[in-house]
């Protein structure tokens, strides 16, 4: 039995996997390229697996898309349909492009080189070519110059691409996806500079679902070497030559307040009348991933999750849920209102459940600390816990299973709370060896890989307080 390999998660048939790439929406299919090693559970030269959903949650493998070639390895980059064949590669119908750094050293020379490089596909991004003259982007000022994300601008009606440029990312434009001219530079003294800034992503989206108030996001991950990988997000304006960050240089917004999120970035081409941001991540962390206990393949993806944008608290802030389509996964278990927790612990006592959602409702001033433990025996388990002296949400793995692989693995992940007054919700993911959990309808999540033992089925619901209510308890099978 492969005990780790997730159930509903994404993950490569076999071998290394990291970063998502070329996330493209086109015929009916969403593309999912990604960071891949074909030769081993350890990172090497790097390819684009390659996987085609028609739902993001069922995902049909393919061959790989992208292999290394003259130029170096294949990094991480994007792929946009070309509705309007701008780059003369499909003789005036649509097409997908894809825009990937290409990685390697200066001919004798030590010195890494990053440059961005083209391929197109004439089959739905079934098989791929590479453009002639690659590479199409290059940069004597930095040596971290990589992750391009390209999206077409509608307002000044040309193409845009973000791309990290060591601890800042530069913005190009093109008429062609061929040629490409310096647009601006966004980063210095904004944000967090912990580490190199990977992975950006740019787009649009209403505020309150408002079209009439839109405003950009930008997403930047952050390669942090001894604190582990982490990712933020700015709000701003952005008018097709520069992006203005709309609150204090100094505000560091976390997209997610666990460990294993990162190098997210969102889809590409999703139809207009779809109208979501969908967006997925890496589930692991650059300070343990080449480590975690699992044999034939390593890493798998975060559930997918829209985004957007609402007002919080007098804040504009990014949402994240999972996607409506994880629902058609669903088995029923157990549906509760206006019920006691002992009356919800009796329902759950006997289940054994590796993988499941759960959602739990409550009042905060009913307790002083509400403890969720999923995958859980006599010696294992992990924690969903809220601290009313703390005021926030937290996941404790300290004892979740396998720990000792590295010493930053085990740990506690906590988020506060915008007030202590409201409702509490948490719409947790438990998978084989992750657990995610959303707070308050997206205002934050916590994402955590778990390596328990198969026998760590156990579910267990407690609080300081007897007699303490639950507004609402659910509970459903997944995979």
């Amino acid at each position: 039995m492969d005990k780790f390999r997730p159930k509903y998660h994404f993950t490569p048939e076999r071998n290394w996997m990291n970063d998502p790439n070329g996330m493209v929406f086109f015929n009916g299919e969403y593309h999912l390229f990604y960071q891949h090693h074909p030769h081993s559970a350890l990172p090497g030269p790097m390819h684009w697996g390659h996987a085609i959903s028609s739902d993001m949650v069922n995902w049909e493998h393919c061959p790989i898309a992208l292999y290394p070639d003259e130029n170096g390895v294949i990094f991480s980059g994007s792929a946009v349909v070309d509705w309007e064949d701008t780059s003369g590669f499909f003789g005036g119908k649509p097409g997908l492009v894809a825009i990937f750094t290409h990685h390697d050293r200066m001919p004798g020379m030590d010195r890494v080189r990053e440059r961005q490089s083209l391929a197109y596909s004439l089959d739905s991004g079934r098989s791929w070519i590479k453009y002639s003259d690659n590479p199409v982007l290059e940069s004597d000022r930095f040596v971290d110059f990589r992750d391009p994300k390209v999206f077409w601008h509608s307002d000044s009606k040309r193409w845009v691409m973000i791309l990290a440029s060591g601890q800042s990312v530069c913005l190009y434009h093109s008429d062609n996806l061929k040629e490409w001219t310096f647009s601006s530079e966004f980063g210095h003294g904004n944000g967090s500079h912990d580490g190199v800034w990977e992975c950006p992503d740019l787009f649009a989206l209403p505020v309150d679902g408002d079209p009439s108030r839109m405003k950009w996001v930008m997403i930047v991950s952050i390669g942090r070497p001894e604190q582990g990988t982490m990712t933020q997000y700015f709000i701003g304006e952005f008018d097709g030559h520069s992006f203005v960050n709309d609150n204090p240089a100094d505000v560091v917004l976390r997209l997610d307040h666990g460990s294993d999120n990162y190098a997210g970035v969102s889809w590409s081409d999703v139809p207009e009348e779809d109208g979501r941001r969908n967006y997925i991540a890496w589930m692991s962390n650059g300070k343990y991933a080449i480590v975690t206990p699992t044999d034939e393949w390593r890493s798998a993806m975060t559930v997918p999750r829209t985004l957007t944008l609402e007002s919080r608290h007098n804040q504009i802030r990014l949402i994240q849920n999972p996607v409506r389509e994880l629902e058609q996964i669903r088995i029923s278990i157990l549906s509760l209102e206006e019920t006691s927790i002992e009356e919800a612990q009796l329902h759950i006592a006997g289940l054994e459940l590796d993988s499941f959602e759960m959602i739990a409702e409550f009042v905060p001033g009913m307790t002083k600390a509400l403890t969720i433990k999923v995958r859980a025996s006599d010696s294992q388990q992990t924690v969903i816990g809220y601290e009313a002296n703390q005021n926030e949400i937290y996941v404790d793995r300290t004892r979740s299973g396998i720990i000792d692989f590295h010493k930053g693995f085990a740990g506690i992940h906590a988020v506060k709370l915008a007030t202590a007054t409201e409702s509490i919700k948490l719409h947790i993911f438990v998978d084989r060896s992750s657990v995610e959990v959303f707070v308050n309808d997206g205002i934050a999540v916590i994402t955590d890989l778990i390596f328990p033992e198969p026998g760590a089925t156990g579910l267990e619901l407690s609080a300081s307080e007897a007699g303490m209510r639950l507004r609402r308890f659910e509970l459903f099978k997944l995979g």
